[in-house]
């Protein structure tokens, strides 16, 4: 099983993606994205770490996703990515000429027979206003086409605003009482 869980920054998508692999009770690895740039940036990695339950393995993965995954997902186990977003901006830095939609392919086609159950946590960037400079908008463009193409093929795709989450395709695995 594939699942998307897309919000807004601090909205609870990340706590609520730790939920449903906890829900799984399979063996969960954490794919985390994001690097640690500056001080807040530290801050909120520790405590992303802090709240990850002690037996789940890490994979620390900012650009090499794609073979992570491939790899990872051979294996009966959940994997919980946070952040494709993250990732995205880390692809954008540092190969900004790419094709993205060619990255994006290869992204699915690493996930196409996974035995594993995959969990994707990203942001959705593009609620707000149209972002003024080139890179901010290929930004946002990238991000929304990543998360439309991995809405096709997630099996369940989830949007958490305050907190809760508002699915938006497949049938719900948590219920409300177990959130």
């Amino acid at each position: 099983m594939i699942q998307l869980i897309l919000g807004g920054a601090r909205s609870g998508k990340s706590r609520y993606a730790e939920q449903l692999a906890v829900a799984t009770q399979k063996p969960v690895v954490y794919i985390a994205t994001a690097t640690a740039s500056d001080a807040e940036m530290a801050e909120r990695i520790a405590h992303h770490q802090q709240q990850r339950p002690a037996d789940w393995r890490l994979r620390e993965c900012s650009l090499d996703l794609i073979d992570t995954l491939f790899e990872e997902s051979q294996k009966d186990q959940t994997i919980l990515v946070d952040c494709l977003t993250l990732w995205l901006n880390n692809q954008l830095f540092h190969f900004p000429n790419q094709s993205f939609a060619n990255l994006f392919d290869a992204l699915i086609e690493s996930i196409k027979s996974s035995k594993a159950e995959i969990i994707f946590v990203a942001n959705e960037v593009g609620l707000g206003i149209i972002p003024l400079g080139e890179i901010s908008r290929t930004f946002v463009d990238e991000a929304g086409r990543l998360n439309q193409r991995l809405a096709q093929v997630a099996d369940q795709v989830f949007f958490i605003a305050a907190g809760l989450p508002l699915q938006l395709k497949g049938n719900s695995s948590l219920t409300q009482g177990e959130k």
